[in-house]
């Protein structure tokens, strides 16, 4: 068996992204055997880039591409080509919006980078490097976008359905199946993308900020360590009261919630 050795990388190599993301709005339709994942980016060239008609890159390992679009446009495969590890849109747009959906198997990911699943809960590992096994994107901590992430699966094998900022929205579907949408009105690299689904039990409490803002405190496990929850919720609040008395900073969204399963 051939193992691929990382590469090093050095800073007198580094050079700015061609292309920012300024939004990612995300879709998972999460089955039992599969995963269709539906990502819109908000793209545009980056004014220090210093570079006219470039072509616009994205990460990608491990996809099966079911289409590609620019401002609603589907892309002929002249317009772009794939490799085991990027896509390339040639002469790219300097500002447009990009439709990718791509069909991605978590139950046979066992590089734990990406979504995979485990046991019977879908997760997700992205520090380093692992949003590329989800979605094409340039998947570097120097792009931060605004994520907006929309996940559909089955109501009773996978009720808790978590993703990254504030909870928007949330409905039922035919089939069996339900939806929820997260919101993330920060910045943030691909590597802090985080998704959950499973069947999971959470205790609850609440934090008062400095400037007496009520932020809802969640800790979910699976059922059976339920009870073992309380040390660690005191310990959260106690972290998040240090934080503000060292450093001034207080927490910024409406939950702080915490996944901690036995895997």
């Amino acid at each position: 068996m051939t193992i691929n050795q990382p590469k090093p990388k050095f800073l007198k190599d580094y050079l700015p992204p061609v292309y920012l993301i300024d939004k990612v709005d995300l879709q998972f339709d999460l089955f039992d055997d599969h995963t269709i994942v539906t990502s819109n980016l908000a793209c545009r060239m980056n004014p220090n880039a210093n570079q006219n008609n470039a072509s616009f890159e994205a990460n990608g390992e491990g996809l099966e591409l079911i289409s590609l679009k620019i401002d609603g446009e589907l892309c002929s495969t002249s317009d772009y080509s794939t490799t085991g590890e990027s896509l390339e849109i040639r002469k790219a747009p300097d500002q447009f919006l990009l439709e990718v959906v791509t069909k991605i198997y978590p139950h046979q990911n066992l590089s734990l980078e990406g979504l995979y699943k485990s046991g019977n809960m879908f997760c997700t590992q992205c520090e380093a490097e692992g949003f590329r096994k989800i979605t094409y994107f340039p998947d570097r901590p120097d792009v931060m976008a605004k994520y907006s992430t929309k996940i559909i699966a089955d109501k009773d094998k996978y009720p808790v359905l978590l993703s990254n900022g504030n909870l928007d929205s949330k409905g039922v579907l035919k089939g069996n199946r339900h939806w929820v949408q997260w919101v993330d009105p920060f910045e943030k690299p691909s590597y802090l993308f985080a998704l959950v689904a499973g069947d999971l039990s959470y205790i609850e409490d609440q934090f008062i900020t400095c400037s007496q803002k009520n932020v809802t405190l969640r800790i979910y496990v699976e059922k059976e360590n339920i009870d073992k929850c309380d040390h660690a919720m005191l310990s959260l609040k106690q972290s998040m009261k240090w934080d503000e008395d060292v450093y001034g900073r207080e927490y910024d969204l409406d939950m702080f919630m915490i996944v901690a399963v036995n895997d």
